[in-house]
C-alpha cells in the first residue's frame, strides 16, 4: 500500500493514476480517498491524479493525540504529499474540509500551487456564526466518542444539505453512508475536535486572500446554504476567482453531480493551463452601468 511519510511520523495513504499535469485531490470531512473516484477516472485520461486520506482516516495513520490534528496538519500535509511524489506544482482541489484545506494551502504555499478549486466551502465561516459552529463541533465530537461513525453516518440521511443526493442517487448516496461509517472513530473525533472546532474564519484572512492572485474556481451547490454566502465572499476578495452553482443541488457536489463537475473542472483547469482564467474588468466606482 503507498503511503507518504510526514515529518511528524504519520503515514498518509495515496493512490494515483494517469500522467501529465498533476491534480492533487483533498477530501471532504465525511469523505476520505475514495470519495473523488468519479474525479480520478475522468481526470486520469490527461492529468496525474492523487487522492488520499487525511490523517485519521481510512487508510492513513490514526494518532491518539489530539495534537496531531488540525487545519495546519491538514494544510501542511497536502504539501507533503506533492514533496513524497516530488511534484513541483499541481492543480489542487478540495471539497468542504478540504476545500478550506485547499485556500489555505494557495495562502501558505503560493508558489506550490498551479490553481485552486474550492467546492462547498464556507460551511461555518462567515462571522455570525462562526463561534456557534466551533461549539457544534466540539459536542459532535464528544458524541462521536460515545456513539461512534455508524451512528454518525445515520444521522446524516436526514442532514438538509445531503438530502438532495439521497434523492438523487440512491445508491451512492448509500454507499457514501458505507464509506463514512467505516471511518475510525478515534480519527474522525479528534479531526472534528481539532479541525473543525478550531479553525479560524476565512473572513480573519481577507487582506491575504485579496492578494491571492492564483487562479481559482469556486463551486457551490445552490442548496448548499451554509456555503452561498461565503462562496459569494470569496468571489468577492480572491482577485481571479470565478463562481459555479449548480441548481438544486446540495454540498456533496463532485458525488452528486459528477458530469457537471468534472466539466466545469476540465474547463476551469484548461483556461487556467493556457493562461486564459483571468480576472474580470473592475466596475468604476458610480460608473454607469447603462
Amino acid at each position: 500500500m503507498p503511503h507518504a511519510t510526514t515529518p511528524d511520523g504519520v503515514k498518509l495513504y495515496y493512490e494515483e493514476a494517469g500522467s501529465g499535469t498533476p491534480i492533487l485531490f483533498v477530501h471532504e470531512y465525511c469523505g476520505d480517498w475514495r470519495a473523488w473516484e468519479p474525479q480520478m477516472r475522468f481526470f486520469s485520461r490527461r492529468h496525474r491524479c492523487i487522492t488520499y486520506s487525511f490523517r485519521g482516516y481510512p487508510g492513513s495513520d490514526v494518532p491518539e493525540e489530539p495534537a496531531m490534528y488540525g487545519q495546519r496538519h491538514a494544510v501542511d500535509d497536502a504539501k507533503y504529499m506533492l514533496d513524497h511524489l516530488k511534484i513541483a506544482k499541481a492543480h489542487i482541489v478540495g471539497l468542504s474540509q478540504g476545500a478550506f484545506a485547499t485556500a489555505h494551502f494557495g495562502r501558505t504555499y503560493r508558489d506550490r500551487a498551479l490553481s485552486l478549486t474550492l467546492a462547498g466551502v464556507g460551511s461555518g465561516a462567515g462571522p455570525e456564526g462562526h463561534e456557534q459552529f466551533k461549539r457544534d463541533a466540539t459536542t459532535t465530537a464528544a458524541r462521536i466518542r460515545t456513539d461512534g461513525m455508524a451512528a454518525y453516518a445515520r444521522s446524516l440521511t436526514i442532514n438538509p444539505t445531503r438530502s438532495r443526493f439521497k434523492q438523487k442517487d440512491p445508491r451512492g448516496f448509500k454507499q457514501f453512508l458505507t464509506h463514512l461509517s467505516e471511518h475510525p472513530d478515534t480519527g474522525a473525533a479528534n479531526t472534528m475536535a481539532e479541525y473543525q472546532g478550531k479553525r479560524p474564519s476565512l473572513y480573519d484572512f481577507e487582506a491575504e486572500w485579496r492578494a491571492l492572485d492564483l487562479p481559482v474556481l469556486i463551486v457551490c451547490g445552490d442548496e448548499d446554504e451554509p456555503c452561498l454566502q461565503p462562496s459569494l465572499w470569496l468571489k468577492h476578495v480572491l482577485p481571479n476567482a470565478g463562481l459555479a452553482l449548480f441548481a438544486k443541488t446540495g454540498h456533496t457536489v463532485n458525488l452528486e453531480e459528477p458530469d457537471a463537475f468534472n466539466r466545469e473542472l476540465w474547463t476551469f483547469i484548461t483556461l487556467a493551463e493556457a493562461g486564459k482564467w483571468l480576472p474580470a474588468q473592475p466596475i468604476a466606482p458610480g460608473a454607469s452601468l447603462v
